[in-house]
């Protein structure tokens, strides 16, 4: 019976399912048994590589400290076992069961580039520019999660239910569990994100792509795979053969194909998937623990690069100084004009820890936490950013500092949190109703949550001798939380917009 196997894929199923579970369940009001904050405080890449960019420690690190420990002790565990984008790649593998095999040498060649990756990553960090997210897997699947599968299933859940209930007239309890639903699991608003289909689209290559080449995304681009590899150099965990016969069984079944064709073995590549175990007839294949500090025969694919390669690495990463150069005008942080989460004051360091894991977009009551795209520059790259038409920062909502894993959005109290300036709206009296049109309108002075309201009326008589009143701003109490221009019933302009701090 293939006891590993199983273990192997029960684990892979059950923190897929426990991955899923967790991002889910980022929404209000926050109920969930486990923090969002853990998924990413897995991951040694985001989290060493944030903490050296801001040249602080972060909270959480040590949780990734203990899963780097456990990869120095048994390889690339996580790939195999724990890693939501491999399990989806080998659930996507089960279509094609036939592997394409490449030569030794054009395999050799295909590892390489996700430690070029790492170096990159690694060299920026130490230049105070965090890019670990770009290709984390964790980052990459818990964005698709929040801002393409979890909308698109929630929509269809929702609309099914309700189309249910409106023509068969399922009132009841299956009412009564449709509302449960919308508590725990739905949220209370079916959420909607600009960019969503990017997101999409890079989930569905990586994982689609291997279908061909199994796990060609973990052999070829993964950062995080490439530390675990380096890790994996030192672990006492190996593959031990005995009564070989040759038959290249291992060689054939091997999704890594960490096992070249003279049958060495290439340990950093290893995701100690079990397969090689079970397919050898003599049952000489096993996995133990070695202490002997000895190197691995690694045949041609030692799984490093080479000295030539690191030259190459080290000069193309050179114009790469030009992020850290605060005084260049080009690729110096700016101030921008994107309104950002509430509690963010400098944009600089906010770019440096948002890992872009969208998280905070997740749990935004009223979806108005949107990712960018160039809007903010390259270096802003699927940041959050506050899109009041589409929904305002809540007044008394404290939600995104609560999800966010490496304290990017500060975590607030409700008090502090209104006292939080994301901006400044601005009315535009072209526009306005009661200032163009002479129409009494005071929608925005009516939303506003301050108590002694950032948007004040004053009276003008027209020409016709009625009385108005005319809405403004004032400075000193806008705390720029969007809701009035998302109530504002000009279109298709609105007439009161917020900009961002400058």
């Amino acid at each position: 019976m293939k006891k590993l196997i199983i273990a192997r894929k029960f684990s892979q199923i059950l923190f897929l399912g426990l991955f899923v579970y967790i991002v889910w369940s980022t929404t209000y009001p926050l109920n969930s048994i486990i923090s969002p904050k853990v998924l990413f405080k897995l991951d040694p890449l985001i989290m060493f590589f944030t903490a050296i960019s801001v040249r602080q420690c972060i909270e959480g690190i040590v949780l990734s400290i203990l899963v780097a420990i456990f990869a120095l002790i048994f390889g690339r565990y996580f790939c195999g076992w724990i890693c939501p984008v491999g399990t989806s790649v080998d659930i996507a593998a089960m279509v094609n069961k036939r592997n394409l095999i490449l030569s030794d040498g054009l395999n050799n060649n295909v590892k390489k580039p996700k430690y070029y990756i790492l170096f990159i990553v690694s060299f920026l960090a130490i230049l105070g520019f965090q890019a670990a997210w770009i290709l984390d897997p964790i980052v990459i699947f818990a964005r698709f999660l929040s801002l393409s599968f979890i909308p698109g299933a929630t929509f269809v859940i929702d609309k099914t239910f309700i189309f249910a209930i409106k023509n068969f007239e399922l009132y009841g309890g299956f009412y009564d569990f449709y509302r449960s639903l919308n508590d725990n699991l739905l949220g209370i608003k079916i959420q909607f994100f600009v960019n969503s289909g990017i997101s999409l689209s890079i989930f569905l290559a990586i994982v689609l792509i291997p279908i061909i080449i199994p796990r060609l995304w973990c052999r070829t681009l993964c950062p995080l795979g490439a530390l675990f590899g380096i890790f994996s150099k030192i672990s006492v965990f190996k593959r031990a053969v005995e009564k070989c016969t040759d038959c290249k069984n291992c060689y054939n079944i091997c999704r890594m194909q960490a096992i070249n064709k003279d049958l060495s073995y290439i340990k950093s590549e290893c995701v100690l998937c079990m397969d090689c175990v079970y397919s050898c007839p003599t049952k000489g294949t096993s996995f133990k623990f070695d202490y002997k500090n000895k190197l691995v025969n690694t045949g041609k694919g030692k799984g490093t690069i080479s000295r030539r390669d690191f030259l190459f690495l080290l000069l193309i990463s050179l114009p790469s100084l030009g992020f850290s150069n605060k005084n260049d005008k080009k690729f110096s942080y700016k101030a921008i004009e994107v309104i950002r989460p509430p509690g963010v004051k400098n944009e600089e360091l906010f770019l440096k820890t948002c890992v872009r894991c969208g998280n905070c977009m997740k749990v935004c009551i009223t979806n108005g936490l949107q990712p960018t795209l160039l809007k903010s520059g390259v270096e802003g790259l699927w940041t959050p950013q506050l899109v009041p038409e589409i929904g305002y920062c809540e007044y008394n909502c404290t939600l995104c500092g609560e999800v966010c894993p490496t304290k990017a959005i500060p975590e607030l109290r409700s008090a502090q949190k209104k006292k939080e300036k994301l901006g400044l709206a601005i009315i535009d009296e072209s526009i306005c109703f009661p200032h163009s049109q002479n129409k009494q309108c005071i929608v925005c002075e009516e939303h506003c949550p301050i108590s002694d309201k950032a948007i004040k009326l004053k009276n003008k008589i027209t020409a016709e001798g009625e009385m108005i009143m005319l809405p403004y701003v004032d400075k000193d109490l806008c705390v720029g939380c969007g809701i009035c221009q998302n109530k504002c019933p000009a279109r298709p302009g609105r007439a009161i917009k917020v900009k961002g701090k400058l």
